[in-house]
């Protein structure tokens, strides 16, 4: 080996071996309670100062920041499979990997490994009487809601006003339940349409949370039953909830007494779907009898959605969701699909709320 390149061997080496003791040491960190409980309170401190930062600007730096990150990995890909300037681009890459993951870890990975909201909540098995009368509620609930809120041309349900559904979410922010934890509310709007809009829609992804900027993105192209649901969801990422279905809860939480209609009617959709979702194997007879059930509204507005799905069905799709999924359960969750977890929190916190 020529001498010129033992340093850059050695350093390469050392930086690799950082990144293995950072893979290390925050697996070791997710398993201490008092550890995770610091980056808690870490979030908390710098979710306002970047949320302030970057809401200043009406475009999604976090896209920006994802765009170069791209064509970074791809200059370096292509510089590492040079043999002149592989060392060199290989080390740059070991640095930038360690930055990023620590980065990452910092300010967002911890937090899936918070206490979960089912701890806090009523205990006992969900029966499958449960899961029905609960959906026949939500079935009712959304007949009521769906004939308030607007039509586009077609019939199909149309948000008319995506701020005041902004403004909405960020006030309700304020007033969840105490159970939840000390999450503070900061009432900036960081809301953005995503840049990957058209790409979005071939993913099936509706929206992201971008844990470098705390940047909530929603893609813009989505059906209005899906869109201030969303918006709530990823919000609830913002304010520190990481778990898929926990973001789904506390976002749900923030929408089910909501007097905007929109934001209301979305919330109850979404967990008439959940419910049906989560009974459609078990009960397959009883969700086609609830959805023959839709009120006419609702039955264009479902077809609204179907119509948009079968649109952008293709490659990315299930690209997409097979690395979500795993994305998920590498992080204690469950994988994409799945809705169990929701529907457990859901029917324990109207046990509670039953009760009172």
């Amino acid at each position: 080996m020529d001498i010129k390149q033992k340093p850059t061997y050695k350093t390469k080496r050392f930086w690799a071996g950082i990144l293995l003791a950072q893979f290390l040491l925050f697996f070791l960190f997710s398993k201490v309670e008092f550890i995770v409980n610091l980056f808690v309170k870490f979030f908390e401190f710098q979710k306002s100062v970047h949320q302030k930062i970057f809401s200043l600007l009406s475009f999604s730096v976090g896209d920006i920041l994802y765009i170069i990150l791209g064509i970074g990995l791809l200059y370096f890909i292509l510089k590492i499979i040079k043999k002149k300037s592989r060392n060199i681009f290989l080390l740059r890459f070991l640095i930038l990997a360690n930055i990023l993951y620590f980065s990452y870890q910092l300010f967002w990975g911890m937090l899936y490994f918070q206490k979960p909201i089912i701890q806090n909540l009523p205990r006992g098995n969900i029966t499958l009487k449960e899961t029905q009368d609960l959906t026949l509620k939500y079935l009712t609930l959304c007949k009521q809601t769906r004939k308030l809120v607007n039509e586009d041309k077609n019939g199909v349900f149309i948000v008319t006003d995506l701020n005041k559904i902004k403004t909405e979410i960020l006030h309700n922010q304020g007033n969840l339940p105490n159970f939840l934890g000390h999450k503070k509310a900061v009432n900036i709007n960081a809301f953005k349409p995503s840049l990957y809009e058209g790409v979005m829609s071939y993913s099936g992804i509706l929206g992201y949370y971008n844990p470098f900027t705390a940047e909530a993105q929603y893609n813009a192209e989505l059906p209005s039953t899906f869109l201030p649901f969303t918006l709530a969801h990823e919000s609830m990422h913002q304010l520190g909830f990481a778990r898929e279905q926990e973001a789904n809860f506390t976002g749900y939480l923030i929408g089910r007494n909501a007097t905007n209609l929109d934001l209301k009617y979305s919330t109850e959709y979404f967990v008439l779907k959940s419910l049906l979702n989560s009974l459609v194997e078990k009960k397959p007879e009883f969700v086609k009898q609830v959805i023959q059930n839709y009120s006419s509204e609702m039955k264009r507005d479902r077809m609204a959605e179907k119509d948009f799905v079968k649109r952008h069905e293709g490659f990315l799709d299930v690209m997409f969701g097979y690395t979500n999924d795993l994305f998920l359960k590498s992080n204690q969750q469950e994988g994409s699909v799945t809705y169990s977890y929701f529907v457990d929190l859901l029917i324990r916190f109207e046990r509670s709320v039953s009760k009172k």
